[in-house]
């Protein structure tokens, strides 16, 4: 299904409007009257809400969502209007509302382009509240200082535990930092925006993506915990996630994970001090015990004796690994770390035959990528086992790179075919009942491109 692209309504809509705003002067604040001060301060919050409500189209376009065209134009068109009311209201700043403007003009400059991956030093780590939703998270950057962009990494400690934490991700856990990283970028889009609109940093969701999942959607841990942020079932179901009427778990849907996660950040931000050490530490050892401990210690960091030795040895242990993660997101270089360049650029896949995803994994090859596609196409489409077949005609979650394999491999050819061939195998058909012994089959031959 194509989609068109908002971009040009984007420029055409709000282009003129700021052409003619940018060129008026500011008002004196002080020549405001209260009225004035009133409208302004409405006009900012619909301009945050229409910012807002365009990403959030923007999730439903890269998802192939026909709602996503009609909400981008809608929120377009209210910005247009804001821009437009605040050039004609005394003292109102129109280069601060146009600052979501640029935001979006670049936002979809590298969607146009088709950007593979930005490394993680060339992103916008900063915190951003944006909305009122998750008012704690807000605050616990304000704690910093009362400019809310600041960096991650003064919102935590950065001590020796967590330098313990980055030297295991550097050495015996390099393999599995990469990996984890690599399966954030095909879910980033499904997973940040819940993190941005809250004002949480995105090193912090990466964090504990990491450390609990790997990024992979459809872990499930002993204890029970499920999904990409390994959400118990019972306190998934107090933020919204469980079984949906179908037979699926939303624990294991990273988009819903995402936001239940930042509802439960919220709620622990607000009660321990709006410490992002004692919520990491409720979010693994218990949201109880960290009240507790934290009602019996005012005032005392996670870091404190008396507070540190109450939490068990795996919760000592979390704590720091989320934040050395988060820290290693942030600054990779610093530490020699390369990260993939990645093809993620959201598509949708229309299958043109029934297929399996381990079908599609065999044919599709790996193309560069050192894992291949199949952890990319289960994550993207968390409802379907790799093993069921998927009927003609359904539209999964994909990217542009994974799109253009499926054309030249997946259709027809050999390679098509030898994929049809191994997923379909019995492995009871080899063994022998009897009569004469059969003739070992010779491996086909493949052509030369197609190796």
């Amino acid at each position: 299904m194509t989609h068109r692209s908002p971009l040009p309504a984007l420029a055409r809509g709000l282009a003129p409007a700021l052409a003619l705003v940018l060129l008026l002067p500011v008002s004196d604040a002080h020549a405001q009257s209260r009225r004035d001060r009133e409208a302004a301060q409405e006009l900012a919050a619909r301009m945050e809400a229409a910012e807002a409500g365009y990403r959030e189209a923007m999730v439903h376009i890269a998802n192939a969502d026909p709602r996503g065209t009609a909400e981008a134009d809608a929120a377009l068109e209210d910005m247009e209007d804001i821009i437009s009311a605040c050039g004609a209201l005394r003292g109102c700043s129109v280069p601060t509302l146009a600052t979501s403007y640029k935001r979006l003009l670049k936002v979809h400059a590298d969607i146009e382009a088709g950007v593979e991956t930005l490394q993680a030093d060339e992103l916008d780590h900063h915190v951003h509240p944006v909305l009122e939703d998750v008012p704690e998270a807000a605050r616990a950057a304000a704690l910093i200082g009362g400019d809310n962009r600041h960096d991650f990494d003064r919102l935590v400690e950065f001590n020796p535990a967590v330098q313990e934490g980055i030297r295991r991700w550097l050495t015996d856990m390099r393999g599995a930092f990469v990996a984890s990283y690599e399966n954030y970028q095909y879910l980033r889009h499904r997973m940040w925006p819940h993190y941005e609109r809250a004002g949480l940093p995105e090193a912090l969701l990466f964090g504990i993506m990491a450390k609990e999942s790997g990024g992979r959607v459809h872990s499930t841990s002993r204890a029970g915990a499920a999904g990409p942020m390994q959400f118990m079932y019972t306190t998934g179901h107090r933020f919204g996630l469980g079984e949906d009427g179908s037979g699926f778990d939303t624990r294991y849907d990273p988009y819903a994970a995402s936001g239940a996660s930042v509802a439960y950040l919220n709620e622990r931000l607000g009660e321990l001090n709006r410490s992002i050490e004692m919520a990491l530490a409720a979010y693994n050892g218990g949201e109880g015990r960290a009240r507790r401990i934290h009602r019996e210690n005012p005032g005392r960091s996670f870091w404190h004796e008396e507070v540190y030795r109450q939490f068990p040895a795996e919760t000592r242990d979390y704590v720091p690994m989320v934040i050395a993660a988060a820290w290693l997101f942030l600054h990779p270089k610093e530490y020699g770390l390369d990260l993939p360049k990645v093809n993620v650029r959201p598509a949708a896949l229309v299958l043109e035959q029934p297929a399996s995803i381990y079908q599609l994994t065999i044919c599709l090859g790996n193309n560069g990528v050192h894992e291949g596609y199949m952890r990319a196409l289960r994550n993207l489409n968390p409802r379907y086992r790799a093993d069921d077949v998927i009927a003609a005609g359904t539209t999964l979650m994909s990217t542009a790179r994974i799109n253009g394999l499926y054309r030249r491999h997946c259709l027809e050819g050999r390679r098509a075919e030898l994929a049809r061939t191994l997923v379909s195998s019995n492995p009871e058909a080899a063994v022998i009942r009897g009569g004469a012994p059969a003739v070992a089959p010779v491996a086909p031959e493949l052509a030369p491109d197609e190796g």
